[in-house]
């Protein structure tokens, strides 16, 4: 709605948004140049916040909606498993760093980006402050809970492997990016 998301600075900062159950984003590495090629990382307290994280008339992703792109992707993909699809190579950009050609480490695995999601190995924020995966990993949040609401839905591409993961493992405390899709 256009309010403030505090940006967290430090690893103190961050652990504190994260304890508080407060919304927080951040740089990767806090290095504002990441953030002109990989945009934000945001906790999960961002993603809820009933004032809306995303624009009027677009909301963040729910876990539905990952398995509905999932499945439309790569129609025999078991969309209720972590790692039993071939959608994630259609959805990372294309080429790899080693060559000079794109983001993603080597080999980046079957990247393809038929699907136009352009997705960027933008890493991650760790609950504790620490930063990890650059150029490996790209991670996005769903607006789904799950676990008694302690933990929430996310969607990983990686560079080893042509899978969209769907992952339950990271606490609301971490950072990943995160897409909007149009109501």
């Amino acid at each position: 709605n256009g309010d403030v998301i505090p940006e967290a600075k430090t690893r103190r900062e961050w652990k504190k948004a994260g304890k508080s159950e407060q919304p927080a984003w951040c740089w990767y590495d806090k290095d504002s140049a990441n953030g002109k090629i990989y945009g934000r990382l945001y906790n999960w307290y961002s993603v809820a916040d009933p004032r809306g994280l995303c624009p009027l008339g677009w909301h963040v992703p729910t876990d539905h909606d990952w398995q509905l792109l999932t499945k439309y992707l790569d129609p025999a993909a078991d969309t209720t498993k972590c790692c039993v699809n071939s959608a994630g190579g259609k959805m990372k950009s294309t080429g790899t760093n080693q060559a000079g050609t794109g983001l993603w480490y080597s080999p980046n695995t079957n990247a393809s980006n038929n699907s136009g999601f352009f997705g960027l190995p933008g890493g991650y924020r760790e609950n504790n402050g620490y930063f990890g995966w650059i150029g490996k990993q790209g991670g996005w949040w769903s607006s789904t809970q799950f676990f008694y609401g302690l933990l929430a839905w996310n969607r990983s591409l990686y560079y080893r492997n042509p899978v969209s993961n769907r992952n339950y493992g990271f606490q609301k405390r971490c950072g990943f990016s995160v897409r909007c899709l149009q109501d």
